[in-house]
Order: C-alpha cells, then sequence, then structure tokens
C-alpha cells in the first residue's frame, strides 16, 4: 500500500543548497586532480626519463595497462556503492577507501624506476582514482535533482583548471620528481575532505523530479557513443600534449616547455568554468540540453582543426585553448544529460561505471591511433582525424531523444 502511494505521489524534488553542489564540484575536482597533473605532465616525463626515444611505444603501453584496470575497476567499485546504500549505508565509505589507495598508488608511482614498475604502479594508479570517482558521480546523481543538474555540471568544470593550476606549480616548483608525485594525493584528499564532512542524504529515497517511464536503451546507447567519440580527443591531448607541442615547437627547451605547458593548462581550463556553468543553467531553465551539447562540440572540433594546422607555439596553444574550451562545456553538460537518462536508482552506480567506459576505452582508443597517425615530429593528421571524431559525436546526439523535465520541452 506505502509503495502504491509513492508511486501515485512523486517526492517533490529537493533542491540542494549552493554549499552542496559546490562542495560536490570541490571534491570532483580532487579527483581530477588525482590523475590530470600525473597523466598529462608527470608520467610523459617520468617515461621520456625511463625510456629516452623510445617514449611514445612506452608510454602507449603503460596507458593501455592503465586503460583496462581503470574500465573493470570503476564497473566493480560502482557496484559495490550501489550495495553500500541498498544495506543502509552510504558511498561515503567508498570514497574514503579510494584515497587510502591512492596514497598506496602514488608511493609505488614515485619509487618505479622501470617500465615494467612504472606500468603495474599505472594499473595500481587506475584502480585507486576509479574508486573514488565511481561511487563520487553516483553521489551526484543519488543527491542532485534533474532541475539542478545543469548547474551542477558546469560547476564540474572547475576539476580541470584547478588540476592544470595545480600541475603547472608542481612543474615550476624545485620539488623533486618523488615529491611532486606524493603531493597529488595530499592535495587530493584535500578536495575530497569537505563533501564528506558536509554528508550526503545516500541513505534516503533517491530523488524523484516526476513520473516517467523507463529510459530506452537506445538514448544512453547513443549518448554513451557520442561522448566516446569526443572522448578520444580528450584522451590524445591529456596524454600527448608535452609531445604535442615538442613537435610543433621544436627548439624550445623541454624543461621551460613543461612550465609553459602547464600555465597553458591553467588558463584553457579556467576559461571554460564561467561559460560551463552558465550554459548548464540556461539548459535548466529552457529544459534542453542537445543544442548546447551540439555547439560545444563544433567549437572543440574547430580547435583540433587548428592545432592540426598550426606552425608554433603561439598558434598551437591558440588552438588548444579553443579546443579545451568546447571540450570541457561539451563533458560537463554531457554528464547531466547522461545521469537523467539512468533507469534503475538503485543502480545508478553500476550503470555509471558503465557509462563511464566511454571515459576509459577512448584511453585504448587514443593512444593506438596516436600510435598509427602520429610521429614525434607530426601530429597534423591524427589532430584532423581527432576533429571529424569530435564532430560526428557532437551529430550523434542530436539523435538522442532525451526527457523533458515536467513542463518544459523534450531535451
Amino acid at each position: 500500500m506505502v509503495a502504491a502511494i509513492m508511486r501515485a505521489s512523486p517526492v517533490k524534488p529537493i533542491r540542494r543548497s549552493p554549499r552542496f553542489l559546490l562542495a560536490l564540484a570541490l571534491a570532483q575536482a580532487g579527483g581530477v586532480i588525482a590523475y590530470l597533473p600525473f597523466l598529462s605532465l608527470l608520467l610523459p616525463l617520468k617515461v621520456e626519463g625511463i625510456a629516452g626515444e623510445a617514449r611514445m611505444d612506452v608510454l602507449t603501453a603503460t596507458v593501455l595497462a592503465g586503460a583496462v584496470a581503470s574500465s573493470t575497476s570503476n564497473i566493480v567499485f560502482g557496484w559495490l556503492s550501489d550495495r553500500a546504500v541498498s544495506r543502509g549505508g552510504g558511498r561515503q565509505r567508498g570514497i574514503v577507501i579510494g584515497m587510502v589507495l591512492l596514497v598506496v598508488a602514488f608511493a609505488a608511482l614515485a619509487a618505479s624506476d622501470t617500465a615494467a614498475a612504472l606500468t603495474a604502479s599505472v594499473i595500481l594508479f587506475q584502480v585507486a582514482v576509479n574508486a573514488v570517482l565511481a561511487p563520487l558521480f553516483a553521489l551526484m546523481a543519488d543527491e542532485v535533482p534533474d532541475a539542478q543538474k545543469g548547474v551542477a555540471a558546469g560547476l564540474l568544470a572547475l576539476g580541470n583548471p584547478l588540476a592544470s593550476a595545480f600541475s603547472a606549480l608542481l612543474v615550476a616548483s624545485a620539488l623533486g620528481e618523488a615529491a611532486r608525485i606524493l603531493a597529488i594525493p595530499l592535495v587530493c584528499t584535500a578536495c575530497l575532505l569537505p563533501l564528506l564532512l558536509v554528508g550526503a542524504r545516500v541513505t534516503a529515497p533517491p530523488i524523484v523530479t516526476a513520473p516517467r517511464e523507463r529510459s530506452p536503451s537506445r538514448d544512453l546507447v547513443i549518448a554513451g557513443v557520442a561522448r566516446l567519440l569526443v572522448q578520444v580527443a580528450g584522451n590524445v591531448t591529456a596524454l600527448y600534449l608535452l609531445y604535442y607541442f615538442e613537435s610543433v615547437a621544436p627548439d624550445t627547451n623541454l624543461g621551460s616547455l613543461g612550465t609553459s605547458i602547464g600555465h597553458l593548462l591553467t588558463l584553457a581550463y579556467l576559461v571554460p568554468l564561467p561559460i560551463a556553468v552558465l550554459i548548464g543553467r540556461w539548459s535548466d531553465a529552457s529544459g534542453r540540453r542537445k543544442p548546447f551539447l551540439f555547439g560545444a562540440a563544433l567549437v572543440a572540433g574547430a580547435g583540433l582543426v587548428g592545432m592540426a594546422f598550426a606552425g608554433g607555439w603561439t598558434a598551437g596553444a591558440l588552438a588548444f585553448g579553443i579546443y579545451a574550451t568546447g571540450s570541457a562545456v561539451f563533458l560537463a553538460l554531457h554528464a547531466g544529460f547522461a545521469m537523467q537518462l539512468l533507469p534503475d536508482p538503485r543502480h545508478r552506480g553500476r550503470d555509471l561505471g558503465l557509462i563511464n567506459l566511454t571515459n576509459t576505452l577512448p584511453a585504448l582508443l587514443g593512444p593506438a591511433l596516436t600510435w598509427w597517425l602520429a610521429t614525434p615530429r607530426d601530429f597534423s593528421a591524427l589532430m584532423l582525424s581527432l576533429a571529424a571524431l569530435t564532430l560526428a559525436g557532437g551529430a550523434l546526439l542530436l539523435g538522442a531523444r532525451g526527457r523533458a523535465q515536467p513542463g518544459l520541452p523534450a531535451q
């Protein structure tokens, strides 16, 4: 009887406070800090120190092994967090376990001095990162009503500028390699603590915004494939950006190039933050997300074309900034869009783990595409191919029917 009444009278959406949304955004930024500085700068530098001219082969093999571990572990930890909620607990305990694993993983990374040891440490690192991120994104799906998911997703863009600013500080600092690596889990933990202290209603019934039918699997597949196509470029630019700029600015000293890239990443990821929040709020008000997602994909594709034809540092940096803006807005809004398509509140962690394959599969496709199309001196063909994939992803997303908020048009 009680269940029938609840189905007949949906729970009124409970808006979350700005304090909670900011704590959630900061926690997600901590997750980005856990992987972006290491994967984009510290890992390529470490690989170059170990492998020299064979750096692209070693980096590709290491990243592929880590991607397999990442794909599996995100689903597993998402499922475990679902089990914790179903038993009356919460997802925060899983996040804490992930934080402990991160400390162990980064200690192993700092101690690695061979290609084999580095690969094993990267696998452990990927498991630890996903132990944090899987329950964190499921918690967002639990706690944020659909009418606020655009703003909440826009705030996720905070992660990249904070992580890239931290990257720049690490590269410019006088710290040794090991100290730089070990600083990452400490900062990540500091970003996660506010959310754990604020708390969440994870043991309460899931927030329901309106009666709805099961989201068709077709929409989930379309949204997943679209994100996958866009994320291939994100994976390549995160892993090979240092090598790309070595190809367009070959006369630049490696140390100063790393510092310049750190500053570029800070600026390129800071600009999209207010844009993503404003567009997220606009999409909440209009009830439409697909037009904004398609427009962001167009901007990202244009930036990749610019990177393909860049003839020096300035042109390459400007083009990368355009790409980073479009990509950050697309990925942030897509997170909120995908959460609205989840069919069953009881399995949000597991389902988000499956959707996360669109983040980890590019870690298999991106290095393979790079190995096939790029050389240490020429990335043009690769960048044009990534632009085509990004535009295809944006166009494909227009085919998803989406789901409208109450009283608003379909998305």
